[in-house]
C-alpha cells in the first residue's frame, strides 16, 4: 500500500465520497489479494460491506431477465497467464480507464464463469446474470422485444455496484452470415449489437462462450478485451488437482493423501480434464469412497478418468509404470494375486 492510498482514503472520507472511498478500499484489497494476503483483503471488503457503504439493490426482485447470483468467496486456482489477465481486468475496472466489456472463451470447465465471480468478489460487486433461455421466444419478433427489455434493465442498475454476466452468450448471439442461421436470430444479433453500443461505458459486462470460432466478427469487436481460458498446461492441471484433492480430503480424515499416485494417474492420460471436470471427479470419488479403505478414492478417480471399465488391464498398468502396490489400490486385487496374474501373462 502506498502513501497516496492513505491520503486518498482520508480525503474521500472527509468529503463523504462513499463511492470513491469504497473504490479505494477495493483497490488496496486487490493489492493485498494479489500478494497472497487473501484473508486481509476479504476482511477489508467485509468491513466496508458491514458499514452500510454498499446498500443492497432491493429492485433486483423486479428484474425480469437479470438474476442475482450468489457466488463462492473462495479464491480460484488459475494458471499464471490467465490470472495476470484477470488481475489486469480488475485494475482496469478500478482505475476506470474506459474498458468495460470483456469476453472469456474456452472449453467447458475451464473456469470462465468462476473467474467472473472472482472479479466480483475482489471488487465487492453483485453478479447479475442473464437468463437467455427466457429471452429466446419462438414467436416472431418477441425475442427482439425481450432483448430491448433486457438492455433497458441493464441500463437502470447501479453500474458501480454490479457486474453483468452474459453466461454462454452464444445461446442468443449467432453468426449472421451462417447459412444455417435463421433470419429471425440474425436480426436479434444485429439488435443485440446496437443495444450494446448504447450502454454506458461504466457498465461492466463479462460474457462467456464455448463457441468463440462461431462468433460474428462484429460482436467480437464490441469487446474491449478477449481472454482465452484454453491455456492450461499439464503441470497447471496437476497442481490444481492437488489443491482440489487436499481441500476435499479434509472432510474425510479417515482417507490418506497420496499425491504421487494421483500424479501418475493423471500423467497416464493423453488429455487431463479441465478444472471443472477435475473437481467433480475428485469430489465424487472422495464422497463415494469406502471409509475402510484409505486410498479407495484413487481407484474411483482412475476408473472415472478411464470410462469406468468393468475389468482393469493389469498388464497395461504395469507397462505404464505403476508399482504392484499401486496396482493393488487401483484394481482392488491383493498384491499376491496381482503377481501371479502378471507372471502368467
Amino acid at each position: 500500500m502506498k502513501k497516496q492510498d492513505i491520503v486518498n482514503l482520508v480525503k474521500y472520507h472527509v468529503e463523504k465520497n462513499d463511492e470513491a472511498f469504497v473504490s479505494e478500499v477495493a483497490k488496496i484489497a486487490r493489492e493485498f489479494d494479489s500478494c497472497g494476503d487473501t484473508s486481509i483483503a476479504q476482511y477489508m471488503m467485509e468491513l466496508i460491506s458491514s458499514a452500510n457503504f454498499y446498500v443492497p439493490q432491493h429492485s433486483y426482485k423486479n428484474l425480469k431477465y437479470l438474476q442475482k447470483i450468489e457466488y463462492s468467496s473462495k479464491p480460484l486456482l488459475l494458471p499464471n497467464s490467465i490470472e495476470e489477465d484477470i488481475m489486469g481486468i480488475i485494475r482496469a475496472i478500478t482505475d476506470r480507464v474506459g474498458l468495460s466489456k470483456f469476453l472469456f472463451y474456452g472449453d467447458p470447465g475451464s473456469g470462465k464463469t468462476e473467474a467472473a465471480y472472482q472479479i466480483s468478489r475482489i471488487l465487492n460487486r453483485d453478479i447479475l446474470s442473464v437468463d437467455f433461455a427466457q429471452i429466446v421466444d419462438s414467436r416472431l419478433g418477441e425475442t427482439s422485444k425481450n432483448v430491448v427489455t433486457l438492455f433497458d434493465e441493464i441500463s437502470h442498475v447501479a453500474y458501480n455496484k454490479v457486474i453483468i454476466v452474459f453466461d454462454e452468450i452464444d445461446s442468443i448471439v449467432l453468426d449472421r452470415i451462417n447459412k444455417n442461421d435463421l433470419r429471425e436470430m440474425g436480426r436479434v444479433t444485429s439488435l443485440f449489437l446496437r443495444e450494446m453500443d448504447k450502454l454506458n461505458e461504466n457498465i461492466i459486462i463479462i460474457a462467456t462462450t464455448n463457441l468463440y470460432k462461431n462468433f460474428d466478427k462484429a460482436l467480437i469487436r464490441r469487446f474491449d478485451s478477449i481472454i482465452s481460458f484454453d491455456r492450461y498446461s499439464r503441470k497447471d492441471l496437476i497442481a490444481i488437482a492437488d489443491s482440489i484433492l487436499s481441500t476435499y480430503l479434509k472432510k474425510k480424515p479417515m482417507l490418506r493423501q497420496n499425491l504421487r499416485l494421483l500424479h501418475k494417474i493423471l500423467e497416464a492420460k493423453d488429455v487431463i480434464p479441465y478444472p471443472g471436470d477435475l473437481k467433480q471427479i475428485i469430489k465424487t470419488a472422495i464422497a463415494f469412497s469406502d471409509d475402510s479403505s484409505e486410498y479407495d478414492y484413487l481407484r474411483k478417480i482412475y476408473l472415472s478418468l478411464n470410462g469406468n471399465p468393468e475389468k482393469i488391464d493389469l498388464q497395461e498398468l504395469r507397462k505404464i509404470g505403476f508399482t504392484t502396490r499401486e496396482i493393488e489400490i487401483l484394481s482392488n486385487i491383493p498384491k499376491s494375486s496381482i503377481s501371479r496374474k502378471l507372471q502368467r501373462i
